[in-house]
């Protein structure tokens, strides 16, 4: 029985399947498809991890979002990921103290 999948997967998986005799098509996504198929991907791999939070899905995850990067931006890619994040850190913080924001402006 053939499934019907038409989603992006690891650069891996099609030689994993050739190896196990597993039948299957593939066919390369173009440059300008990536960005949508790698949000995709990225959905998939939030619920994968909201229903079994693990290293393993957060390493999908990440690698999604370096992808994402070299995708949006080829001159900078992960590089520059890595730079803004640094930049934001530095000028706002992190998410790891937990602040939660109840409301902002006048209590009038």
């Amino acid at each position: 029985m053939k499934t019907h999948l038409s989603k992006l997967v690891r650069d891996g998986i099609p030689r994993i399947l050739g190896q196990q005799g597993i039948p299957f098509e593939e066919r390369i996504a173009s440059p300008d498809e990536m960005p949508y198929l790698l949000i995709d991907k990225m959905r998939e791999e939030i619920r994968e991890f909201s229903e079994r939070p693990s290293m393993e899905e957060l390493a999908d995850m990440l690698e999604v979002l370096f992808v994402l990067s070299d995708a949006i931006s080829p001159e900078g890619g992960r590089g520059l990921l890595e730079l803004v994040c640094n930049e934001k850190f530095k000028k706002r913080g992190g998410f790891s103290e937990g602040h939660v924001l109840i409301s902002t402006g006048s209590t009038d």
